[in-house]
This record gives C-alpha cells, sequence and structure tokens, in this order.
C-alpha cells in the first residue's frame, strides 16, 4: 500500500482543493466507496464506525430539509407581513 503525500509545490493545499460549501449525498456515495475501494481488506472499517457515518448523514440530510422548510415558511411570512402592511398604510377610498 502506497502513502499519500501532502501537495508539494508553489500552490498551498487549500488553494489545490475546491472549496464547496455544503456536500450532498452524492458526495457523501463517493467518499464512501472510495473508502471501501482503499481499505485494507484484512483490516476493514469497523461496521459501527460505518453505522455511525451513515447515522450522521442522515441527521445533516434531515437537518438540511428542516432548514428548507423553514426557509419557506419565513418567506410565506414575509409576505403575509409585507401585504398586511400595505393594507393597513393604503388610504380608504370613501
Amino acid at each position: 500500500m502506497t502513502a499519500i503525500s501532502p501537495l508539494t509545490g508553489g500552490t498551498s493545499a487549500a488553494a489545490a482543493i475546491p472549496q464547496h460549501k455544503t456536500l450532498g449525498q452524492a458526495d457523501f456515495i463517493r467518499l464512501m466507496t472510495t473508502q471501501m475501494k482503499l481499505q485494507d481488506p484484512l483490516e476493514p472499517v469497523d461496521n459501527k464506525e460505518m453505522i455511525a457515518q451513515m447515522a450522521q448523514f442522515s441527521s445533516l440530510s434531515g437537518i438540511d430539509q428542516i432548514n428548507q422548510t423553514l426557509g419557506t415558511i419565513s418567506a410565506q411570512l414575509d409576505r403575509i407581513m409585507t401585504a398586511q402592511a400595505a393594507s393597513q398604510t393604503t388610504p380608504d377610498a370613501a
């Protein structure tokens, strides 16, 4: 097995890594399959560790969905409040 060495040369490691704000399910699957391909068959990853990683990803996915839902609710409340404010400031045509 070969060891992975850090990047060398004129570029820093941070500059060579693409900057992502979030990782998605596809990224997790890619990481998990790479981990499984590169693991030592005589010392595989502990099942407990793999299940813990999957549970963490599932939790993060749920939190992301909750965040999106709350964002939608917030936007709807903003529209309702704007409409109420507009109806209260409009002079009556009497």
